[in-house]
């Protein structure tokens, strides 16, 4: 019996693999930042020059998805340094504290739309310019775009912050939805409705606010270490009991941490096993999990001596 890697290497490797998702991620937080400094600044001057709150409160939303962003970029950074004798469990709390600032942001800004969007309503004020219409067609799209890009991202890699900081693009996208819709009333109705993209805004918020909800429940269950799916640890107990020498799989629990996970897992052996090739065997079993389920960056295997 012998062990495939040793130990340091597939340390390694795990680290390998948690860099490459850290750069793919990065790259793609990146591209966010950029496009949501081009509509902010769009949409807070065509808001302006189109007598849209609905469309400036879109633009002060997108500026707000620049700092969430950037928070997002700053933890996938630092959740990627290895492990040391400090943080023997290395810096993957980052990763969803960073999640729950951007789904508090989230949260903050819907208050605040909602309050401004009041405000507009009580104050009597121009018809939106048509031309918003067309501003808010383009928006929804790149929005839309930039949601799905970043989500599947996020989804790939495991980064709970990048799963929210897509939300965030999804509600923008979700509040100039509303913005065309309120502010279409407010052309072809005529007079009297001049307030309806003021209208448009305050519904969306209520949107907004159920994902700034769910977001921040998903992010505080990381951080107290909730339990990982079924079907996750059915894979994890799948893949050990598949290596030579396990009779079975008494125990298996594992927990994430950022981009990565840590499994603790009890493996039943022949009681007659010897000590070295007990030891070996339990490498055997972290190495082809770390091989063959990405995410995983350390394992402790525990030997229990099968009854028979």
């Amino acid at each position: 019996m012998k062990s495939k890697l040793p130990n340091s290497m597939t340390q390694a490797y795990a680290a390998e693999k948690i860099s490459e998702s850290v750069a793919r991620g990065s790259r793609a937080t990146i591209w966010g930042i950029l496009a949501s400094s081009i509509l902010a600044a769009v949409k807070i001057t065509g808001g302006i020059l189109g007598n849209s709150y609905a469309l400036i409160a879109d633009g002060v939303e997108s500026m707000l998805d620049i700092m969430s962003s950037l928070v997002v970029l700053g933890s996938l950074r630092i959740s990627a340094q290895p492990l040391n004798e400090q943080y023997p469990y290395g810096y993957g709390r980052v990763e969803p504290l960073s999640a729950l600032v951007v789904a508090t942001a989230l949260l903050v800004a819907a208050i605040g739309i909602a309050i401004q969007s009041i405000r507009e309503i009580l104050t009597p004020h121009h018809t939106p310019a048509a031309f918003t219409l067309v501003i808010l067609v383009g928006v929804v799209v790149t929005k839309e775009v930039m949601f799905r890009v970043l989500f599947r991202t996020g989804e790939a890699i495991g980064s709970n912050a990048m799963q929210t900081d897509a939300w965030h693009h999804r509600s923008d996208s979700l509040t100039s939805i509303a913005a065309f819709v309120g502010i279409s009333v407010a052309l072809f109705a005529g007079e009297g409705y001049e307030a309806a993209d003021d209208w448009a805004a305050l519904v969306a918020t209520t949107v907004i606010a159920f994902n700034g909800i769910r977001l921040f429940r998903s992010a505080w269950r990381e951080i107290l270490d909730a339990a990982l799916p079924k079907e996750t640890i059915g894979k994890i107990r799948s893949i050990a009991e598949s290596v030579e020498g396990v009779t079975q799989i008494e125990k298996c629990r594992a927990r994430k941490s950022g981009l990565g996970m840590f499994v603790e897992i009890h493996v039943v052996v022949d009681g007659e096993m010897s000590v070295r090739n007990g030891h070996i065997l339990s490498h055997m079993v972290k190495d082809r999990l770390i091989r063959e389920i990405a995410g995983i960056q350390d394992v402790l295997t525990h030997i229990e001596p099968s009854d028979e």
